[in-house]
């Protein structure tokens, strides 16, 4: 029996995949529900699983684009699984030890008398034969060094027999300055971008065309959040088998400050702006084919423990190439953190159709004034993209201010002045 296999929806509002690479050779053997391709849509990368086991045949190449229900495979279910190495591998590779050791005696005779009719071919050759000399014909040691200088060897006066150019000479010449350096590499290369790279970037390019996004700054004194992780991240972490990060923070920090301006976790819907009672925050991860943005729900309703829990969930699974488009839909605000790359300072892209973004960046220690003094505290600085067409600078400053208080006084905004309690310690 021939089963036809077709492309699955992997989720609402996409009606075609990308083959990105195909697991199997085309005849091969396949058991059921084995990984046989990998299809980017435009929202994530997915795998897909036989349906059953047998023979399958291709019926697409990577790259191509695949709408949704259409036949990408056939899989031959009567075709019977084939038994290990054939009894003519099995002898080839097996044998007896002296078989082994005769066929080498053959092949160190053959060779010896290759050896033999070589030497007598040179032998009998004239001796002007043997090297030839001409003028403005580098040594190979002489080439080298010229390729990498970028000097054309007939630019150069040879020292050697007959004009030939030396190691030293190339080692003396100089490049001519009225001539242009050549001889480096100058290749290049050319590859598809992906349904996800390219989707990226008209979601990114349409952001910034459609929207009137503004960025405002600001800078946070961290030395809360440190001591408070410095004192219980070891507790933290044995009680919950998680790591108290800075992420934790941030997203109470961002859940407080956007119930305290809910414009900022509004969009626009054509004419009408769409404001929400809740908190579903993403947050920008690396994958293995780029940026992927997971959906953190209700992040109002959870604990330290829980963020923290639910970020390393959702990090693992878009590193491994597991996570689902259910997994990235929605979100109201993103927090995007590029200090883990070594950025200092950015300007994020609104992640549509949300209307705003909170960029994270590296911590520094720094020299700021305090009570009148100096004194060296790490600093971290943060970026609110926003839309201006619904969030007025008002707000966005004040929003971003709010962020920048809960996280310098963590103890008293975050956690309610119990800190043992905010960890469920």
């Amino acid at each position: 029996m021939i089963l036809e296999m077709k492309v699955p929806s992997p989720g609402e509002s996409i009606t075609e995949v990308e083959i990105a690479e195909w697991l199997v050779e085309d005849g091969d053997f396949v058991e059921k529900d084995q990984a046989i391709a990998e299809v980017d849509s435009d929202k994530a990368t997915l795998e897909l699983p036989a349906e059953a086991s047998g023979t399958i045949t291709l019926k697409a190449e990577v790259g191509d684009a695949v709408a949704v229900g259409a036949v990408v495979c056939l899989i031959d279910t009567s075709a019977e699984k084939p038994n290990g190495a054939s009894k003519a591998a099995s002898s080839s590779s097996g044998g007896d030890e002296g078989s082994s050791s005769n066929a080498e005696k053959d092949l160190d005779s053959q060779k010896a008398e290759k050896d033999k009719k070589e030497d007598s071919q040179k032998a009998s050759q004239p001796p002007q034969a043997k090297e030839t000399y001409a003028s403005g014909v580098a040594s190979p040691a002489a080439k080298k060094i010229l390729n990498e200088k970028g000097i054309d060897a007939s630019s150069v006066s040879g020292t050697g027999r007959d004009g030939r150019i030396t190691k030293s000479d190339a080692m003396d010449a100089k490049p001519s300055m009225g001539s242009p350096v050549t001889g480096g590499s100058r290749g290049e290369t050319r590859s598809k971008l992906s349904m996800l790279r390219r989707k990226v970037a008209e979601r990114l390019v349409s952001a910034k065309n459609e929207t009137a996004m503004l960025t405002t700054f600001n800078e946070v004194d961290m030395s809360a959040i440190f001591e408070l992780r410095n004192q219980y991240k070891e507790e933290f972490k044995e009680r919950h088998g998680v790591g108290l990060g800075f992420m934790s923070f941030f997203t109470k920090a961002v859940v407080r400050a956007l119930e305290m301006y809910p414009a900022v976790n509004s969009m626009i819907d054509g004419k009408e702006m769409i404001s929400y009672d809740f908190c579903d925050i993403s947050i920008a991860v690396s994958g293995p084919k780029g940026l992927m943005v997971p959906v953190i729900r209700n992040a109002e309703n959870l604990t330290f423990r829980g963020i923290e829990a639910e970020v390393k969930r959702l990090a693992i699974r878009a590193r491994e190439g597991e996570i689902t488009v259910d997994e990235m839909t929605g979100g109201t605000f993103t927090i995007t953190n590029g200090g883990v790359f070594g950025s200092m300072l950015s300007t994020p892209i609104i992640n549509p159709p949300q209307s705003a973004i909170l960029g994270m960046h590296n911590i520094v220690e720094r020299p700021v004034a305090r009570d009148g003094a100096i004194a060296i505290a790490p600093i971290m600085y943060v970026a609110l993209s926003y839309d201006h067409r619904i969030i007025d600078g008002k707000e966005s400053v004040g929003f971003l201010v709010a962020v920048k208080e809960a996280l310098e006084s963590p103890e008293e905004l975050l956690m309610d002045n119990n800190v043992k309690k905010a960890l469920e310690m």
